[in-house]
């Protein structure tokens, strides 16, 4: 996130905005930025005289805006943070308020809000002004298929070396809470020894995600057809289920199944061109290209159906009465023998 770094840059550097708003789905970019804004831009005695801190369940925007306008003590600037300002009440007089606020801010007063969870109605006049001031900052998800990459980047960022495949592996158990990825990457930093590179034991030993079997590797040997080897990872995740929920090796499988079929109809395109099409590292196009020749269109097809049958299971909406391990087995059978099974009609 360019925008963030920028504004982290001059946060740093003291040259800071009269308001920041920031807004969206993904928190912890907010986090950053507002922690940043609270902790690195007034000393330690400034912020005893001129920092306040309110959360928006317990404010008004009247009562903000009032303690924008006052001004500093022993001090030029004085910080105003409003966290959890999504709670706060954005009725037309509020609005107007802000709007009028917005248009002409009190330049001692850096005041900021921290609106999670959820974008700024863009129709709204006040949003309007707030992006025409350039005050207004939108913190976005990422996308499922980018979050190796972000790992990778903040791993560089970190100067943690790592083995192929790790940033996929944390993506896939850890799912898109950066908060916690950003965490648990801070606690691998500290453990790792100067030059050491982060392989699947580390991640073992300290996150508690197996390097052998794991969704990952389940993936990986399901893709080739290897079956004793999908065997021996789901007997290990069947025995393991809270270190590894059904529901996200269902999602996993769903969206590599779903890649070979992209494959499937893109043969013959450049790697690079099928790698865009399905939002992947062009270096696992030749995991998908073997996939795809054990997988043709319509067995891979039949895994997808295969594989919604046993998310209906999975929520106990199927006619059935199976532990997860149970499930997990029969499902690496079918998707095994998907060319010998006959599917329902």
């Amino acid at each position: 996130m360019k925008e963030l770094d920028l504004i982290l840059k001059n946060i740093k550097n003291k040259e800071v905005l009269p308001i920041y708003f920031f807004h969206g789905e993904e928190p912890y970019f907010i986090d950053l930025a507002v922690k940043a804004l609270e902790h690195d831009f007034l000393t330690e005695d400034e912020k005893a005289f001129n920092q306040t801190v309110v959360y928006g369940k317990d404010t008004t925007y009247q009562e903000v805006l009032s303690l924008a306008r006052q001004f500093p003590m022993m001090g030029d600037k004085q910080v105003i943070i409003v966290k959890e300002a999504q709670d706060l009440r954005l009725a037309e007089s509020e609005s107007n308020a802000l709007e009028m606020y917005v248009q002409n801010p009190v330049p001692s007063t850096v005041l900021v809000f921290a609106h999670k969870h959820k974008k700024l109605d863009s129709r709204k006049k006040v949003t309007k002004s707030l992006e025409k001031a350039k005050a207004l900052f939108l913190s976005e998800s990422i996308r499922e298929n980018n979050l190796p990459k972000w790992i990778a980047d903040e791993c560089a960022a970190l100067k943690i070396k790592t083995a192929p495949n790790i940033s996929h592996l944390l993506a896939e158990y850890l799912g898109n809470d950066l908060s916690r990825i950003a965490n648990e990457l801070n606690k691998l930093k500290i453990i790792l020894k100067e030059g050491e590179i982060l392989d699947g034991t580390i991640i073992e030993n300290h996150i508690g995600i197996s390097k052998e079997y794991n969704v990952f590797e389940l993936q990986k040997a399901l893709g080739t057809k290897n079956a004793n080897a999908a065997f021996k990872i789901a007997h290990f995740m069947g025995k393991n289920p809270k270190n590894n929920p059904f529901v996200m090796m269902l999602a996993s499988l769903y969206n590599y199944f779903s890649n070979v079929i992209i494959y499937n109809t893109m043969i013959g395109q450049p790697p690079q061109t099928i790698a865009a099409q399905m939002g992947v590292n062009p270096y696992f196009i030749k995991d998908y290209a073997e996939s795809a020749r054990l997988y043709p269109l319509k067995h891979a097809t039949r895994v997808i159906s295969i594989l919604r049958e046993f998310d209906m299971k999975g929520k106990g909406l199927g006619a059935v009465n199976m532990s997860e391990a149970e499930l997990i087995k029969e499902l690496v059978y079918k998707i095994i023998n998907v060319d010998k099974i006959k599917m329902k009609v």
